[in-house]
């Protein structure tokens, strides 16, 4: 199909956007390459990253033993069967976001300090994402079951994050109404409004203060963001969305409520599983529950939402159901993990060519602690992850004996260089970032690499 497509429509690498006085280069597109450069690539490498609001119940979860021989807890017992594609990881935590609940899940995959006056930073998928986009229709796909969103752009700015399966699945998969030259003119009339806007913003600057002129600015990085989209869609309009059979269609295409929170999650696992299959997008994140609430599961009999569960206060019974919360949401990415391992690649498994990284900015949530976080990496293999092993950097400290001796090694770090960024780091790096540092990050991490 790519043979049809005319090539006037082709970008120079130095257009830049203009507004408030300055210039912003523009990030490679797929419109400022030739045709040719974008042949298939033939080995896609692919990231997921999933959070699990308000932290775990860490009686049940956490890992005594470190290494290869190592008994899965109750909580992560679903995942055995994918024990040699999984590596359990304790001991992360983010400096920047020590004892900061509040700000765990903006700042999970960014590691910056994010209180009320301070800007946030690139978050890691997005980091990867400058290395992907070229290759896929859509830069990164931002999901949530609940609107709260997990990726930010370089300026600091949260993309917003679809919670709907079927809007998800339209978005993707299915040619919008009116045919090419519709939507072109479409987005044209988008392209020039936001012209108009950077062009009156930029005259507006020079009559406002310091402080006005600052929000505006703020305002006018998402403005640019939106136009960077718009010019990415544009491109690729005389490219065919993939085209997927009826059944498949039916099953995803459709609204799910929360209150059947296991065919949800099944549901947007199966459009990641997807989209991944037919490389419309490489980056994911994929947050199921905002901190101030996280979703009740009413078919398992759990009917108090993730965040009055965590904050237990000792009750036996809220542990219990918080205990059994955790367990159900880790069925369901067992079955994402499963789903991937099922689809052949050549010679590999999307399993093999996806890494997964699941887990929460919160570890014991009762008292808003925020070191040893919960953390499981999946999948990857082809991209260069070893498993089978749990890497606890706890336990790298010799005179570390924590584990059932109370809570203290969930509020305070027991090895104060294990930065949850070196992790980030090293996912980024396998994904082919060329990058020595990423946010706090002190180093990569090499158990989990071959």
């Amino acid at each position: 199909m790519a043979k049809y497509l005319s090539q006037n429509w082709l970008l120079d690498r130095r257009h830049f956007l203009r507004g408030l006085g300055v210039s912003l280069a523009l990030p490679l597109l797929d419109c400022m390459q030739p045709l040719h450069a974008r042949s298939k690539d033939l080995k896609p490498h692919r990231s997921v990253f999933i959070y699990l609001p308000n932290g775990v119940n860490t009686n049940d979860y956490e890992i005594t033993e470190a290494g290869a021989h190592y008994k899965l807890s109750r909580i992560l017992s679903p995942l055995e069967k994918h024990r040699t594609h999984i590596t359990p990881i304790s001991g992360l935590y983010h400096p920047n976001s020590f004892g900061i609940a509040h700000s765990a899940t903006q700042t999970w995959l960014t590691g910056a300090k994010h209180g009320p006056t301070d800007r946030n930073s690139i978050s890691v998928d997005q980091f990867i994402a400058q290395v992907t986009a070229p290759k896929t229709r859509y830069p990164s796909l931002e999901l949530s079951n609940q609107g709260q969103t997990l990726a930010v752009s370089a300026d600091g700015v949260s993309l917003p994050a679809r919670k709907n399966p079927s809007v998800v699945f339209r978005s993707l998969f299915v040619e919008p109404k009116g045919g090419v030259e519709n939507q072109r003119r479409g987005l044209r009339r988008k392209q020039s409004m936001l012209d108009l806007v950077l062009g009156d913003a930029k005259s507006l600057s020079k009559k406002l203060g310091r402080e006005d002129r600052g929000r505006l600015e703020q305002y006018l990085v998402s403005v640019r963001e939106v136009e960077v989209r718009t010019k990415r869609a544009e491109a690729w309009l005389d490219t065919p969305r993939p085209k997927i059979d009826s059944g498949t269609a039916a099953k995803l295409n459709r609204n799910i409520p929360l209150e059947r929170l296991g065919e949800y999650l099944r549901t947007v696992y199966d459009i990641i599983v997807l989209a991944f299959q037919t490389d419309v997008t490489r980056v994911v994140t994929f947050n199921t529950g905002n901190e101030g609430t996280g979703p009740k599961v009413p078919e398992i009999g759990v009917n108090r939402d993730r965040h009055s569960l965590s904050h237990h206060n000792g009750n036996k019974e809220a542990l219990e159901q918080l205990t059994r919360s955790d367990t159900f949401n880790i069925q369901q990415f067992a079955y994402f993990l499963e789903r991937l391992s099922k689809i052949k690649e050549g010679d590999k498994t999307l399993l093999d060519t996806t890494v997964s990284l699941y887990g929460s900015g919160l570890s014991y949530g009762n008292s808003h602690g925020t070191t040893s976080l919960p953390l499981v990496l999946a999948g990857g293999k082809g991209l260069g992850f070893k498993h089978g092993a749990h890497v606890d950097f706890n336990q790298h400290v010799k005179s570390f004996s924590g584990y059932g001796k109370g809570l203290g090694v969930y509020h305070r770090p027991v090895n104060d260089k294990a930065h949850f960024s070196n992790l980030l780091l090293t996912i980024a790096q396998q994904m082919g970032v060329k990058a020595e540092k990423f946010a706090d990050s002190n180093g990569r991490i090499s158990e989990i690499v071959s």
